[in-house]
Formats: C-alpha cells, structure tokens, sequence
C-alpha cells in the first residue's frame, strides 16, 4: 500500500472480517484500531460481535472489560423515519414512542407471516450468551424495524 493505513482503513477490514467470521485477521484489525484511536466504540463492538459469532464469550468480555477500563461508551441504536412532515424517533427497546402499542402489533404481525413464510432472524451476531428466542426478540425490534 503506497501509504500507511488509517483507523477508518483497519475498520473496513474488522467489518469484512465480520460478515466473513474471519477472528483471526479481525483481531489484527482491531488491535490496529486500537493503538491508532482507542475511542473508536465501533472497533471494540465489531471485535465483540466477532468472537460472539464464534461463542467465545470469555473474549467478547475481555473486550468489554477493555472498553470500559478506557471509559469507551457505545452510543445506543437509534433510526429516524420521517412520515407527513414529521419525524419518528426509535432507540433499539426503547418505549416512548406515542404510537408503540400499535407498532408493536404490527410488527408482531409482519414477524408472524415472514415467519410462516420461511424467514428465520439472523442471531449470530448476539453480543451475549443469551438464549435463541430472546435473541430472536431482540433482532425483531431493532431500532430500524421499528422505525419501518
């Protein structure tokens, strides 16, 4: 590479190594990420999310440990949709929304015919050891869902 890499550059790479569960290369990336901004929250979820695909839960909290030893916070989800001129604000299982009943039910709806049709939610990217059904109720009302 004719110039020397960035945090954004070694953050491209963690993020392919992640749809790819590539631990290995994404562990270098990180480390990377690390030494050139360590406050970077992006890198430590991507690393995080990495070993959780793998089930090494003893990694994924030696990340966070090490994220909160450097007082690096994640910023929680949040999606925005305008509909007729208004903006709709959604926090990922966040309940302040006026109308949340409603899309709440409808979003149940929507899981229910994906569901019978064969659609199966995409867990392995859970940042905790947590059972598959809680896991399938978290990825159901992310933040963009809600907002859609």
């Amino acid at each position: 590479m004719p110039y020397e890499p960035t945090a954004v550059t070694w953050m491209t790479l963690l993020g392919a190594c992640q749809v790819h569960d590539d631990i290995e290369r994404g562990t270098r990336a990180a480390e990377h990420v690390f030494q050139l901004d360590p406050t970077i929250a992006g890198s430590y979820v991507s690393l995080s999310n990495i070993y959780a695909a793998a089930g090494r839960w003893d990694c994924v909290a030696m990340v966070r440990k090490g994220m909160d030893n450097k007082g690096v916070k994640k910023q929680p989800g949040c999606s925005w949709i305008e509909v007729q001129d208004k903006v709709h604000r959604f926090n990922v299982g966040g309940t302040m929304h006026p109308q949340l009943e409603e899309i709440l039910t409808e979003l149940q709806k929507l899981s229910k015919q994906m569901e019978d049709l064969g659609y199966v939610p995409h867990t392995t990217m859970a940042l905790h050891d947590i059972g598959e059904a809680e896991e399938e109720h978290i990825a159901c009302y992310h933040s963009e869902k809600l907002a859609i």
